[in-house]
């Protein structure tokens, strides 16, 4: 009976429960933290994450990691900012950077999916090449005087935050069905659980990586776009920290760092722990400097819950082997 509950109990659970508590215990110590204006700017803050984050959780179920998005989240928002200095609509601009992210996507998958290189290896190289490329193209200097239709995509301020929830909604509805119905979405969890399984399979698996890093490019290209639009310029070293903040995000959602489990509703919810942690320090009177560190812990206990589920699992096979 006891190996049987920890297949029932969903991957998500942990983070739900933090959830749960936490707002358990600001709306008893911190009721103000539930202000409209704070969870709007809350939300406006952690899209751009759960956005890119919705990629990086397809390349993790392939098996593999992204460690070059706040790079590419860099490069994608100095090309939206020039995108849009030459005249055209907001729209366009963000278009733009989804093709430059696609792009830069897609550059990964070729390192990782058709020459063999480890992501982890590729990516690294691909962080520090994107960011020193951009640093020196730029020379520092900030993506100023943008247009004024721009700015909040042609959107009134008032109005923008309505436009990027539907946004973030619709993409986590698309993927989250997309990977519970489409044979892509199975395509991919195939290709994480056991990818010489799935190649017996039929399934091309160099396909399925090299598609998943192109996809995590355009999520990143399009958050990189609703993030830049809130400003009224684009400094060079956006971005710095977003990839660490995104992994976590996928694997304290209970995300399989090995690949081949997990779900976007995970991912939502591991964004809305790691993003609440910080406002919520200050509004409990607690120094903000503890917010790495607790968010860390946070991280060690996912992993070592993952780490004992799967030792149980292996454990049953072995057993079920000898039976």
């Amino acid at each position: 009976m006891r190996r049987e509950m920890h297949r029932e109990l969903p991957k998500e659970l942990p983070a739900a429960v933090a959830i749960v508590a936490l707002s358990g215990i600001l709306a008893l110590v911190a009721p103000g933290y539930f202000a409209a204006g704070n969870l709007r700017d809350l939300f406006l803050a952690n899209a751009p994450i759960l956005i890119v984050a919705l990629g990086a959780t397809v390349v993790i179920l392939t098996g593999q990691i992204d460690i070059s998005s706040g790079s590419a989240f860099a490069i994608c928002s100095v090309a939206a900012g020039i995108l849009a200095k030459t005249g055209l609509p907001a729209p366009v601009a963000a278009l733009g950077a989804c093709v430059v992210g696609i792009g830069l996507g897609a550059l990964n998958g070729v390192l990782v999916a058709y020459l063999r290189i480890p992501s982890i290896i590729a990516t690294l190289a691909a962080m520090v090449v994107l960011r020193d490329a951009l640093r020196w193209s730029t020379e520092g200097a900030w993506i100023q005087d943008l247009p004024a239709a721009f700015q909040w995509f042609g959107f009134k301020q008032s109005g923008y935050p309505v436009f990027a929830f539907a946004v973030a909604a619709i993409l986590v509805l698309a993927v989250a069905m997309a990977m519970r119905h489409l044979a892509a979405g199975r395509w991919v969890y195939a290709t994480g659980s056991n990818s010489e399984s799935a190649r017996l399979a039929g399934i091309d698996t160099s396909l399925v990586t090299f598609a998943s890093f192109a996809a995590a490019g355009a999520f990143t290209g399009l958050a990189a776009a609703l993030n830049a639009v809130r400003f009224n310029q684009i400094p060079p070293n956006t971005g710095v920290g977003l990839e660490l903040q995104v992994i976590a995000a996928v694997v304290v959602g209970g995300t399989a760092i090995t690949g081949g489990r997990g779900t976007i509703v995970g991912t939502v919810l591991g964004v809305i722990l790691l993003g609440a942690i910080g406002p919520a320090l200050t509004f409990l009177g607690v120094s903000v400097y503890w917010e790495r560190a607790i968010q860390g812990a946070i991280i060690l206990a996912a992993v070592a819950v993952e780490a004992v589920r799967t030792g149980l699992e292996r454990n049953e096979r072995t057993l079920a082997n000898q039976a």
